[in-house]
Order: structure tokens, then sequence, then C-alpha cells
């Protein structure tokens, strides 16, 4: 049984763009007019439906993503961020980040956001070459990258991301490594280096343009990971680098199994519950780790009618996960991370026994896929992690 409840962070998705890029397979969609009023207060509505979630704890961050947040106004987040406020503890360690992209921000909004209390950016570059940005079906350029991220200095923003990626359609490891240079020289606190993938449900899977061969890809990755390592960059989970002390709060919790609520147009969360707190039949059957997701179209979002009951019509699913599951779950985001976690966390999270992982922690650990100490994958276990983590199904 669990004993203390996790941190709580708060996802809100704005479920809109200006394009739908071809490789992209978000929860977004394009509209000609955002209807920004009547999509906050269903937001409202959406939160207070969460509330029960919360049980007095403070929000460790917050998080903004989409489809595009900053196709949306200063004036918009000021006024969410206040009702969030109202409701929930947020503190000075708070983490707000909003995720922006070049071609919808300009430098009166960048400074209303900060305004607003957002305190973290993270900009989808995604690469500084305007060819290869016009294949990724990007709407901005590679200067238009340069200019927002100066105008997000200016306004006041020391911490922020830079999203990039690499595996680009015709990309040389000399290119892609030109891409990784100029993000470091504006010096971004971190940096999301991820390989392009092809997935279902986009142009891209129905069109796949020509992709580097693996061995050049592998190239790319080991001369980059070896790039951010000259410049002070960790590599403290999968595709995520940063200065030390500046890692991503909103994915740290996600990746030590935490709480979050998440709010808005196909958003999911993820509660963790107490001994007793399982007296609502609208809510819960038996103690556990519940997830839940929200409406994902956006004009049934809109069209959901609040109500005053624990389950609001927001809520489309939700399951409670079995505790034969939990290990798997638990594993599934802590053995991204590089260093790994420790062995406590284990049960603080789920409430079970170091010895429910067995006998396939200690197998790993003889393989040289797992380190002796605490619950971490070795170089070669990270090499093929899905090949361990499905050793724990």
């Amino acid at each position: 049984m669990i004993q203390a409840l996790p941190p709580l962070s708060l996802y809100v998705h704005i479920p809109w763009c200006v394009k739908k890029c071809p490789y992209c397979d978000f929860n977004s969609h394009t509209t000609k007019e955002v209807p920004e009023k009547a999509y906050l207060e269903q937001l409202k509505k959406d939160l207070l439906a969460d509330l029960i979630f919360v049980q007095e704890r403070p929000l460790k961050s917050i998080f903004f993503g989409g489809g595009t947040p900053s196709i949306m106004s200063p004036e918009f987040y000021q006024e969410l961020l206040d009702f969030i406020r109202q409701h929930i503890e947020i503190n000075t360690s708070t983490e707000i980040t909003l995720e922006a992209n070049p071609g919808t921000t300009e430098a009166s909004k960048f400074l209303g956001y900060r305004q607003a209390g957002i305190n973290r950016l993270s900009i989808g570059v995604q690469s500084f070459q305007s060819h290869q940005l016009e294949k990724l079906g990007r709407i901005h350029s590679g200067d238009d990258a340069l200019i927002a991220v100066e105008q997000a200095k200016k306004a006041g923003f020391d911490n922020f991301n830079l999203d990039l990626m690499h595996g680009l359609p015709e990309q040389t490891i000399e290119t892609a490594l030109a891409d990784l240079q100029q993000a470091l020289d504006l010096n971004p606190t971190h940096l999301s280096w991820y390989q392009l993938t092809i997935e279902q449900n986009t142009e891209f899977f129905n069109h796949p343009p020509v992709l580097p061969e693996d061995e050049s890809l592998w190239e790319i990755q080991l001369a980059g990971v070896e790039l951010l390592k000259q410049h002070n960059r960790q590599q403290y989970e999968v595709s995520a680098f940063a200065l030390p002390g500046r890692e991503a709060q909103h994915n740290l919790n996600y990746w030590h199994f935490g709480d979050y609520l998440g709010i808005g147009a196909g958003a999911h969360g993820k509660v963790s519950f107490l001994e007793g707190f399982n007296k609502s039949k609208d809510i819960l059957t038996e103690l556990g780790v519940l997830r839940y997701r929200k409406t994902r179209m956006p004009k049934d979002y809109l069209a959901a009618h609040y109500n005053l009951q624990p389950k609001a019509s927001f809520r489309i699913g939700e399951e409670v996960i079995k505790i034969e599951d939990l290990p798997f779950e638990f594993l599934m985001n802590t053995l991204r991370l590089s260093k790994g976690v420790e062995e406590s966390l284990f049960k603080e999270r789920t409430g079970l026994d170091i010895s429910a992982l067995e006998p396939s922690l200690s197998n790993l650990r003889k393989q040289g896929l797992l380190k002796e100490n605490g619950l971490c994958p070795t170089d070669q276990g990270h090499l093929f992690l899905n090949d361990v983590l499905a050793r724990f199904t």
C-alpha cells in the first residue's frame, strides 16, 4: 500500500495549430479562429472537476503543451493561472513551462507570458536550416528561430529549452552537428535532442521521406552526445540534456512516477490514492493508482457540459492500474533516466516491496543490463531498453 502521496503536476493541453506538421501524431488541429474565451471557460470547469485528485498537495510544475500553446494570448494564461492559484497552491519553486513555436510568437507575447507567471519556455526549433524546416512542414525559418530565442531572453526568460530533431531527410552528420552547435551557441539551459521517427496516422507515414541509413543515424547520435557533453549538457534522460540543476522538473515528475492532473482536450492524468480515500464510488472502487483521459476532439470538449458530480463529462475513460502491472508502469518511466532511481522509490510510488521485481531484476543485473545499485540501466541496458522492460511484463 502507498504510504505517502507523490508530488503533483498539472498538464494543460492546447489542441490548435496554425498548420499540422507531417510528422506530428499529437492531438493537434488546425483552425481559422481559435475560440480562446470559450476554451478558457471549459478549462476552468475541467480543473474544478479534478480538484478531488489534488489531496492538499501544491503543484510541483505546470506544463502548457500542444498543439501550439503560443497561439494563445498572454491574457489567456494570466486568467487561467490566476484561476489555478485560487484552487491549488503554486509556490515560488513551481516550474511553469509553455511550449512556443517561433512562427506564432512575437516580442510582446513573450513579455506578456513572463508577466503572467510563466517562468520557462520550450521553443520548438526542430532545425535552424530553412530547407529542412520546409520539409518538416514548419511555418518558421531558421532566422525566425534565432529571433524568437533573442526575444525570449529580452523578456526575462533565463530558463528555456530548445526542441531539436536529428535524423532528418537526407541529413548528414556534418549538417546535424551544425544544427546542434547553432543551438548550443544560443546557450539554452536545456536541450531536447531527439531523432525523427515516423509515426502512424501522420502524413510522413503515408508518404515517407528519405531518411539517413541506420549507420549514419548511429554516428550522428554518438557525435551529438559527445558535443553536448563538451558543452556541459548532461544527458539525464534518453533525449534530454541540461545544465546542472536545470533539468525539466515537469518531465522529471513523470519519470519518477509522480502524479499529474491533465486538463484540456485529449489530456491524460495519473493520480495515486492512500487508504481511506476511496469513499466516492464515482471515482474508485479500490485503492491504488488511477489513469484517466479527457474528451479528445476540441469541438466535443467545447460542447461538454460540466456538472457538480465528482465525475464530470470531460473525463471519457479511467482505469485503476492493477497491482501486478505497477512494476512495469513504474520502470517504463524511471528506467529512461540515465542515473535511474533509488530502490526505495519503488516502494514509495507503488507500495510494493522490491522483491516484486524478482527474478527479472537479479537476472538483468547478472547479464550486465542493469546496475548493481539502484534501479538503473547500464550503457548496454540503455541500448536495449525495450528488451529490458519486456522482462518485467
